[in-house]
């Protein structure tokens, strides 16, 4: 019996305090690979999980996803020499899930400088998928001294990009969710038979990937815990109207767009990803002041990551390490 008191300790400290107040000790249960902990940043207290020691590499998750999308980067790179830290994005629990917050792609931007910052170390190697990815395009446009490399994955940027909600009937078919995601009742449907919706969104995004289906599970019960789920379509209802209450957000907002990544910059892309096609990578390198290295990994789609980890992980290392593209 006293073996079994501690856990039951956890569980009780867990339902008083709430399931977006998650202890460290508790994640620790079930992320024993990883340290984790709690950071305050832009308002937020934001929950991480931790590898490694050396350069810190910070790393952030896109929809419909956790920290754990990098888990396969995260042991490469802490073997390579790095620390990798993976926030768990504003919204997304045990992080907090500001009820009122904003999750404009501007807020984000803010979120990631905001992070550096906490963390103390400058500069930085940046990495980020789906939403992620825009939010350290941007954070690299606004602070370039703190970041030295950027490693973006599956969501490109440039004119072709940019454009393509009106010049690409594919795109515009691809893009259905995001309208979708307007509507009122987008909670329920996505919620809808124990969150069938987010399983068919990974496999139309990754065409015949057979996910593993504990990271399913571990989605699936972030997205169960209070706030989240509104929290996270919060980011496309966001993204369209006026979520910019004041100058700052609007200067970001302006810049992210307009302005090239002065970071040197590794693109990875998969060739059937079914949010973003493939073609949407054409015309990049316009956008990139300081060097792109763009890859399309065959064979795998928008969590090319997870996929094909072994073959993008020999890109970033093979980036990280690659002196010309270090900024002095």
């Amino acid at each position: 019996m006293r073996r079994s008191a501690p856990v039951t300790l956890s569980l009780l400290l867990c339902i008083l305090w709430g399931f977006h107040a998650t202890p460290a000790f508790l994640m620790a249960q079930s992320n024993p690979e990883y340290k984790t902990g709690r950071i305050h940043a832009n308002g937020l207290n934001f929950a991480f999980l931790e590898s490694g020691s050396g350069p810190l590499v910070l790393a952030f998750h896109g929809f419909p996803d956790l920290p754990r999308t990098f888990r396969h980067q995260m042991r490469a790179l802490a073997d390579a020499g790095y620390r990798v830290v993976a926030p768990y994005m504003r919204g997304y629990a045990p992080t907090d899930v500001p009820p009122e917050g904003s999750y404009a792609g501007a807020v984000l931007v803010q979120d990631v400088l905001a992070l550096i910052d906490a963390f103390g170390e400058k500069p930085v190697i940046l990495m980020g998928h789906d939403w992620g990815a825009s939010a350290v395009y941007g954070a690299a446009i606004m602070a370039p001294e703190k970041v030295s490399k950027l490693i973006a994955i599956a969501v490109p940027r440039g004119p072709t990009a940019n454009n393509s909600f009106i010049e690409n009937p594919a795109q515009q078919r691809r893009s259905w969710y995001i309208f979708f995601f307007q509507m009122p009742w987008a909670e329920e449907a996505v919620a809808y038979d124990n969150f069938a919706f987010i399983e068919r969104l990974w496999q139309d995004w990754s065409p015949g990937w057979q996910f593993p289906a504990a990271e399913m599970d571990s989605v699936k019960a972030t997205f169960r815990k209070p706030g989240v789920l509104t929290a996270a379509l919060n980011y496309y209802r966001h993204t369209f109207g006026d979520f910019q209450p004041d100058s700052a957000l609007a200067i970001i907002n302006s810049r992210r767009w307009s302005e090239p990544v002065p970071a040197p910059t590794l693109y990875l892309h998969g060739a059937k990803d079914g949010g973003f096609g493939v073609e949407l990578t054409e015309g990049m390198e316009e956008v990139f002041a300081n060097g792109l290295e763009k890859r399309i990994i065959a064979d795998a789609g928008h969590f090319v990551h997870q996929e094909k980890y072994e073959e993008v992980n020999r890109l970033i290392l093979a980036f990280l390490t690659e002196k010309r593209n270090l900024k002095k």
